[in-house]
């Protein structure tokens, strides 16, 4: 970088009062470095500084002075994989303390200078660099930025002025070759450093500094030049040299190496003349233009032409180096390169036979700082790579592994001065195995040679590989090398093809001839084709033949032998399936179901939770809201009065109305929150049923005008509206009493029943899929034979259970495949059955004891003895892996609080239904040892009709008592909402009967009898399973078959849920409508009559719920949509009072809010 000062009046800005006249014109260079690619100047407290890039990825800052001399660059960031900077440095526009560095696929944002570096106030000072100063505050080196109080004059300061012009220096001689050299200013002085530049540039740092002036004695053999400073000493008279020196001039040749790492070199060669000869030799090692060069003395003096240093670690640059000796001016400067250490991507090939000698060729850079790349062994010490060429810094040979007989894996390093780098993994494979050859000499003169080798992982290439074949010519041995050609890999080996020319008249002794193949370290002697192979292929052939025939006999025999065997299997499946048959028919014939006939109390749910179940099914949290009072506040005739005035609200028919058309016709009111908010109309308006069912009448009619000009046989189908979840609620308020006093006992016995059934049978204990069910998919086929075991069951008496006896013995039949647990569910339910009550104990409260002579065992689910199948699934405990008969006596006892035998099911468990492993497994006993049982879904259909069979008069029990009459009289709800069906049908003129049919069923049917014959848990106070949910479901299908219009066209592939009362809907069908027809018969209800019951329903549900958080919950939606519910009402006529009492009743809900009382 160089600067042209031809045009220097143009500018002042350099002058320094000096004439125009006064400056030369000159070209000096301003920066000299190696590798720049980019540079970026910028001028900071009249100070120029220059950000530089270079090639190898390090950025730079260089500050110049007044005489455009720049100071010692400094390293602002070094990019770790030395990739070239962009020529475009940009400092950031906004913060120009960061400057922008762009490199490969990168843009960095770095700081401007490393003020932190400076740890004292001199040493802040003395860097002159602009960007840094002393903030006072803080007491560190800082950015001007970073400091708190920078703005004030002695809070942050730095160079920021022209140096001083008032420097002294003084010479003095106290001694002979010693120079005394003082220097003085007016001003505190921050740094000194003295030096001697000629006749070469020497740094003392020896120098005493005081306040205003620094001093120090300087001793040189010889001074004849000027000291810095601009002062020429004088050597007084008297003190003239008395001798003659005699110095000898040294001249350099080479210095190796000229490439080291940033680790710096213990050893370096310089190579000339004269050494031995020469005194005060050193070695001067100068970085860029304006560091400090570094004088490093003579390490060892070999001989007159060779001597050895010891160079520094420093940072990534060039530098110059000269040799001075006799204190004379340097040697021409040679360039020596420091680089960042060397880093391995891989290696090429990353294999190597065992004998070792191949060429490798590591991937990276910097290898040339190498001094010796090794692999360490774990069976040996490091071994040496050597270089394959003096010329190629960058190939290896691969020493051998001579002890190693079969694959393996080495480390590769790289060993740079005393520090190892890790390369990659080398693979050493076996040495490649060569089978034979075969040599054509045909086409005399030329000879090919074709050797075949056995494939492996080596991948080795035709130049590694070196063939020769030797012969005797008379006494003497001759050897003749191939050019190898290719080689060609085929699946069972590879051929390698060589030829050679013969261009002399000597003749081959064929009869001599060997063949050697060379790979680096290995070399092997490959034999040739052997001529008996025809004779061995003689011998063989007849054994072959021999071999060939016993197989087909032997193939003969098994064949006939596995026809038998599938023979058997066949008539085993036949049989297998005869008898699944029969079974099933003679189930289906005979089987009887012992229904219970005292079940205790019906656990019917209080009104509360009955209608909190149904409004919110979805949203079990609304359940305890609800059930709480509202928290007392201060001001209780206040808070009382915002909830009133919103109650007063909702009661105006016109407005609720509005509100909901309005609140519907929002995109983001979605169909969960019509839901919702009809639940907390109900809730909210359950003391007044009356009106409630008048808003019910409005909507539904708006409901009808919307619909019946598209299709009114969807009216009230789905719940997309507030006006078909508010029917709902309706259905469920008005119709709890009917429900508790006429539908409840036949429903609970259904349940009860259904639960008696699919403990018949086997039951799995983890997917809960059992052999008696009605739903096709909890259908359990995987079973095998089972029985029923007699229990003696010994209940003790504990503190819970008052109103039992001191101890029971109840019988308890249970099945030999059923697991503890499940036997445990059987024990208290046959409790229960013959008391009347519960025992007092949970589930997992309790264990289960064996009671014998001979000890006591208590039974688990699973502990040491459960069966572990192949894939480490274990297998529940059954009755009958405890081998219990029938007869023996079980204890029930109260297990310890801080004990627990169950498990968690999981997927590690297994209990009828084995793994896939397990259950192809050849099944013993029952005169098959060691056949197969097979087994197919659909021959355990028919256990879906026998399950149908024994429960069908408790279903047409419940059917019947949903669709009858009691007393000829129909429930006040439903007469009076068929009654407005009816009427509204004739106002809008419809003759067609299907859509009132269809209006009424979707009404009542669907929207609320299904939801609560699916749902059990809403009525009683009971667990509804997954496999009870999956029946519960076939019959619920079959309930809304029997209202449906449609006739049904069912095939052989229908559905089985389908199929199972098929029969049984046609007279259904005609029940239900006899059932409509009766209501519609009855006299029509008068209105008081509809006020009266609706008056009394009130009555009854007074105080059940919270009003005040319903009211809460429906002031959300208003607040959420406020804007637009006033929108609406200012577009309609008669609302003035409504939006003034809405905006008080939002005035007083925002005082609320704000006093933190919502």
């Amino acid at each position: 970088m160089e600067e042209v000062k031809d045009q220097a009046c143009a500018s002042t800005h350099f002058m320094n009062g000096k004439s125009c006249e006064e400056q030369s014109i000159k070209k000096l260079p301003t920066l000299i470095h190696s590798g720049l690619v980019a540079v970026y100047g910028t001028v900071v407290l009249n100070q120029i500084v220059l950000f530089l890039g270079t090639d190898d990825g390090q950025l730079l800052k260089a500050i110049l002075n007044e005489n455009m001399e720049s100071n010692c660059p400094e390293v602002l960031y070094e990019i770790e994989e030395e990739t070239s900077i962009f020529p475009k440095l940009r400092l950031d526009p906004v913060d120009n303390n960061y400057i922008y560095l762009s490199s490969a696929n990168k843009v960095r944002r770095i700081p401007v200078a490393n003020c932190g570096r400076y740890v004292s106030k001199q040493e802040c000072l003395s860097a002159k660099d602009p960007y840094c100063g002393w903030c006072s505050l803080n007491q560190r080196c800082t950015l001007k930025e970073n400091c708190t109080s920078s703005n004030s004059i002695k809070g942050w300061y730095n160079i920021s002025h022209a140096p001083d012009k008032d420097l002294k220096i003084l010479l003095d001689f106290p001694a002979e070759n010693q120079v005394s050299v003082s220097a003085n200013r007016n001003k505190i002085l921050t740094s000194c450093i003295i030096k001697i530049v000629k006749p070469v540039e020497i740094f003392y740092e020896n120098v005493e500094l005081k306040n205003s002036s620094c001093s120090c004695n300087l001793t040189t053999p010889v001074i004849t030049d000027d000291v810095d400073g601009g002062v020429t000493p004088v050597v007084p008279s008297g003190r003239q040299s008395k001798g003659l020196v005699l110095l000898w001039h040294i001249s350099i040749h080479s210095i190796e190496p000229l490439w080291i790492s940033t680790l710096g070199k213990s050893e370096i060669t310089v190579k000339g003349e004269n050494f031995t000869r020469a005194s005060g030799i050193k070695l001067i090692l100068t970085g860029i233009t304006g560091c400090k060069p570094e004088i490093i003395k003579v390490r060892n003096v070999l001989n007159d032409t060779q001597m050895t240093f010891a160079l520094p670690p420093t940072r990534k640059e060039a530098k110059s180096v000269c040799i001075q000796a006799n204190g004379k001016k340097c040697s021409p400067p040679m360039t020596l390169h420091y680089v960042s250490l060397p880093s391995c991507f891989g290696i090429t090939p990353n294999t190597s036979w065992i004998s070792g000698g191949r060429k490798i060729t590591p991937i990276g850079r910097n290898f040339n700082v190498v001094d010796r790349v090794i692999i360490s062994d774990d069976q040996r010490s490091n071994l040496t790579v050597n270089r394959h060429s003096v010329a190629s810094c960058c190939n290896y040979l691969t020493p051998s592994l001579s002890h190693a007989t079969e694959s393996k894996v080495v480390d590769l390093m790289l060993k740079v001065d005393t520090t190892f780098i890790p390369c990659v993994k080398l693979h050493y494979h076996p040495d490649p195995v060569f089978i034979n050859y075969q040599l054509h000499t045909e086409l005399d003169p030329d000879l090919e040679l074709k050797i075949y080798k056995e494939n492996d992982n080596l991948n080795i290439s035709k130049t590694e590989v070196e063939v020769y074949l030797s012969y005797m010519n008379g006494a003497q041995t001759k050897k003749i090398w191939f050019s190898v050609q290719n080689i060609t890999k085929k699946p069972d080996r590879s051929t390698i093809l060589c030829k050679f020319k013969r261009e002399g008249t000597d003749k081959i002794d064929f009869s001599t001839v060997k063949v050697f193949v060379r790979l680096g370290n290995f070399e092997h002697e490959v034999k040739p084709t052997s001529s008996h192979i025809y004779l061995y292929v003689l011998i063989l052939l007849p054994i072959v033949v021999g071999v060939i025939i016993a197989a087909f006999i032997v193939t003969r025999y098994k064949s006939k032998e596995l026809t038998r065997k599938q023979s058997q299997q066949l008539e085993l499946l036949e049989y297998e399936i005869r008898k699944e048959i029969r079974e099933g028919f003679a189930e289906l014939q005979m089987d009887e179901l012992d229904v219970v006939d005292s079940f205790g109390t019906v656990p019917f749910l209080d009104y509360k939770h009955f209608a909190l179940r149904t409004f919110f099914p979805e949203s079990g949290g609304f359940a305890s809201i609800f059930s709480e009072d509202m928290p007392q506040s201060r001001d209780q005739t206040s808070k009382d009065e915002s909830f009133n005035m919103l109650h007063a609200l909702i009661c105006n028919k016109n407005f609720l109305v509005t509100l909901i058309h309005t609140l519907e016709k929002q995109k983001n009111f979605s169909v969960k929150d019509r839901c919702l908010f009809a639940s907390f109309l109900t809730i909210a308006l359950q003391t007044k049923l009356v009106y409630l069912t008048h808003i019910l009448e409005v909507l539904t009619k708006d409901l009808m005008e919307q619909s019946s000009n598209v299709q009114p046989k969807l009216l009230l189908r789905r719940t997309e509206s507030v006006v078909e979840k508010l029917l709902t609620n309706w259905m469920s308020v008005c119709l709890s009493g009917f429900l508790r006093e006429t539908i409840g006992e036949p429903f609970y016995l259904l349940v009860t029943t259904l639960n008696q059934r699919i403990n018949k049978g086997p039951v799995d204990a983890i997917t809960c899929k059992a052999l008696y069910t009605l739903n096709e998919d909890w259908l359990l086929w995987q079973v095998s034979e089972f029985k029923t075991v007699v229990l003696n069951v010994i209940f003790e008496k504990i503190p819970e259970n008052e109103s039992g006896d001191a101890c029971q013995t109840i019988q308890v039949n249970v099945l030999d495949c059923d697991t503890i647990g499940q036997a445990k569910e059987k024990s208290l339910q046959a409790f229960l059955n013959k008391n009347g009550f519960l025992y007092g104990l949970q589930l997992d409260e309790i264990g289960l004891e064996l009671a014998s002579e001979e000890q006591q065992r208590e039974l688990l689910d699973i502990d040491g003895s459960s069966e572990v199948m192949e894939d480490g699934i274990r297998k529940l405990n059954t009755i009958g892996h405890y081998e219990i008969s029938n007869g023996d006596t079980i204890k029930v006892f109260k297990k310890k609080a801080n004990t627990r035998s169950d498990v968690d099911y999981s997927d590690e468990h297994c209990h009828l239904i084995l793994p896939d492993s397990e259950a192809n497994k050849d099944v013993k006993g029952a005169g098959h040892k060691g056949k197969q049982k097979f087994k197919v879904k659909e021959m355990y259909l028919t256990k879906l009709l026998s399950t149908k069979v024994a429960i069908h008069s408790v279903v047409e029990k419940l059917f019947r008592s949903i669709w009858s009459l009691p007393n000829s009289k129909a429930p006040v709800a439903i007469k009076y909402f068929f009654d407005f069906l009816d009427a509204q049908a004739e106002s809008k003129k419809i003759t067609d009967p299907d859509v009132v049919h269809i209006w009424k069923t979707n009404s009542l049917p669907l929207r609320f009898w299904v939801n609560i014959l699916k749902n059990p848990q809403f009525v009683f106070d009971i667990k509804k399973t997954s496999h009870i949910d999956g029946c519960l479901s076939v019959i619920a299908q079959a309930f809304m078959d029997a209202f449906s219009l449609a006739e049904q066209t069912l095939g052989k592939e229908a559905p089985t849920n389908k199929l199972l009362y098929a029969k049984d809907i046609p007279l259904y069908k005609k029940e239900v409508k006899a059932y409509y027809k009766a209501i519609r018969d009855l006299p029509p209800l008068t209105t008081s009559e509809v006020e009266d019951f609706l008056t009394q329903e009130s009555k009854k549900h007074e105080n059940e719920f919270n009003e005040k958080v319903a009211l809460a919950e429906i002031y959300r939606y208003i607040v959420k949509y406020y804007d637009e519910i006033v929108s609406k009402l200012e577009r309609e006529r008669g609302f003035e009072d409504v939006q003034k009492q809405l905006q008080q009743v939002k005035d007083l809900f925002d005082e609320k809010k704000k006093c933190k009382w919502l």
